[in-house]
């Protein structure tokens, strides 16, 4: 299944506000991440041509966005990986008078305007290509 492809799935207030989160992904991703469709999401990985070396055989996911059945889900690897990044995400969010709605990665929200889009491409683009595989083998290392 292709990104458009999935898209096209879901109807068409769903598909409008996934489509606008994945300009702000794709607005902000560090260079030598490619979109792709993975684990039924629209994925922003390191290519295995790039990074082969991950535990699953599959490419190192940086980023994943996804249209759940009650919620939106934003995967933020960056964040799970880099305690700063994660601070800074929710301080913004603290700032701003926000409810910040995370797991270990993933930001959950309901509405558009839910999201601190602000603080979301800091996130994403907190961190280069090397800076996360960096990360990512420090993290197996342990």
């Amino acid at each position: 299944m292709s990104v458009e492809e999935y898209l096209a799935e879901l109807p068409p207030d769903r598909a409008a506000v996934i489509s606008d989160v994945r300009e702000l992904v794709l607005d902000n991703l560090p260079d030598g991440i490619e979109e792709s469709m993975n684990f039924g999401m629209i994925a922003y990985e390191i290519p295995l041509s790039r990074y082969p070396d991950t535990y699953n055989g599959q490419p190192l996911m940086f980023v994943a966005l996804a249209a759940q059945k009650n919620h939106y889900a934003l995967y933020l690897h960056g964040v799970y990986s880099s305690e700063p990044i994660a601070e800074r995400l929710r301080d913004a969010y603290a700032e701003a008078g926000m409810k910040l709605d995370m797991g270990k990665s993933c930001v959950r929200f309901r509405r558009p305007e839910q999201l601190l889009t602000s603080a979301i491409a800091d996130a994403i683009g907190a961190v280069t290509v090397e800076g996360f595989i960096d990360l990512y083998e420090s993290a197996r290392q342990r």
